[in-house]
């Protein structure tokens, strides 16, 4: 589960680590124990050596994709909220049917002039 953390912090790695960018195909990021040690500090991760070895190039390899995925040319390519082009159905702003303070009232533990009595929380 703590390997999971490790993704979040991939784009923080850049900062942490003295290494240039490779973002025009240049060679693989490499990341060493020490680097690997310094995220997970800042993430306030324990790992031993063996995790640290472990999780090394783990952490390269996500680096890699995740550059990788920033050559793709997306100049032309709009936003989406959804890979589904779909419009829902909104229903029309209207007053409906309710009006039954009485009984919504009714499942409250005190009420008074038909509003929810609520303990006072600010001095």
């Amino acid at each position: 589960m703590r390997e999971r953390h490790f993704i979040c912090l991939a784009r923080h790695v850049k900062r942490v680590s003295k290494q240039k960018s490779h973002f025009q195909g240049e060679n693989p990021v490499s990341l060493d124990k020490a680097t690997v040690k310094k995220v997970a500090g800042l993430a306030r991760l324990a790992m031993n050596d063996e995790q640290l070895d472990r999780m090394a190039p783990q952490v390269s390899g996500i680096i890699n994709w995740i550059e990788q995925l920033a050559e793709v040319n997306t100049d032309n390519v709009e936003p989406l909220s959804s890979v589904v082009d779909i419009t829902l159905p909104l229903r029309k702003d209207e007053v409906n049917d309710g009006g039954y303070v009485e009984k919504v009232l009714a499942n409250a533990p005190e009420a008074t002039q038909g509003y929810f009595v609520v303990p006072k929380i600010v001095e």
